[in-house]
């Protein structure tokens, strides 16, 4: 038949096509991977905000389950490119206190996929080589107790280690971090016997520093959202004052290696001025 050489060229030209911006998006990536190692400067604590998890399974014509499945495979890829260049600390905001309002099926799902991924990170030999310590930061208090058993046992084989400090934030919300940590220092001036007057006569904003979530490691210096969207919808409002931002434009799940590399390249960029 005329029309079947045709047919077989088209589809040796596509991939033939494709070959070919696959070897020229590689050759891209080698090069970044270059140019970020060799400035050097790296994030001490990124930010990492995974958005886009249900408008990516919509674009795809699936379930927004899925894209949620998907974004928990990124995150576990994403790590990796962090351990690969050395970033010693991260917070990927993974559940926000705002979503415990969505549909109920799906709230079901994202805390399931929470319960299997702190499982398989307790066991994974990344964590344990590179002597990761994780920790869930947020209000758990309404999570199932399976859920909470995982988290606890994934930060307790891990509490150990020294290496890289990755915060799993779920159920977080940035203006709740903060009232958690006023009621944490009231509390601890109550008990030392000291009056309501006392207190707020010496009241400073490192007081309220040391009761974060993450009081025990650097603010983020270097804050990442996808799905662009240009805002941090609450994200670790406090310690982000003088962060440098970056809004990527693709959904979380479809975020490239490429993508992080260049968002990268544009922190070591900029000049951190501190408000000054």
């Amino acid at each position: 038949m005329p029309g079947k050489p045709v047919h077989t060229a088209l589809r040796t030209l596509q991939r033939t096509r494709s070959a070919v911006r696959g070897a020229l998006l590689w050759g891209y990536e080698q090069r970044l991977v270059r140019d970020v190692r060799g400035h050097g400067k790296m994030p001490q604590h990124l930010g990492l905000i995974l958005d886009g998890n249900r408008r990516f399974a919509r674009a795809a014509g699936m379930q927004r389950e899925m894209g949620h499945s998907f974004g928990a495979e990124k995150a576990h890829e994403v790590l990796q490119w962090c351990l690969e260049l050395g970033i010693p600390a991260v917070t990927i905001w993974v559940l926000s206190t705002d979503n415990s309002s969505r549909d109920p099926s799906e709230l079901a799902h994202i805390l399931n996929l929470l319960e299997q991924e702190a499982r398989n990170l307790a066991t994974d030999p990344r964590i344990h080589a590179n002597h990761v310590r994780v920790r869930a930061i947020g209000q758990h208090e309404k999570f199932p107790p399976n859920v909470l058993a995982a988290l606890s046992e994934l930060e307790a084989k891990t509490a150990h280690y020294q290496g890289m400090r990755l915060n799993i934030a779920v159920g977080y919300g940035g203006r709740e971090e903060i009232v958690d940590a006023v009621k944490a220092h009231l509390s601890t001036q109550a008990q030392a016997g000291r009056t309501l007057t006392d207190v707020i006569t010496a009241l400073t904003p490192d007081d309220v520093s040391a009761h974060l979530y993450s009081a025990d490691i650097p603010d983020p210096d270097f804050i990442i959202r996808t799905s662009g969207e240009i805002r941090l919808s609450g994200f670790m409002l406090w310690q982000s004052v003088y962060s440098e931002y970056y809004f990527c434009d693709v959904y979380w799940p479809g975020f490239r290696r490429v993508d992080f590399l260049r968002a990268l390249r544009e922190f070591q960029g900029r000049e951190r001025r501190f408000g000054r």
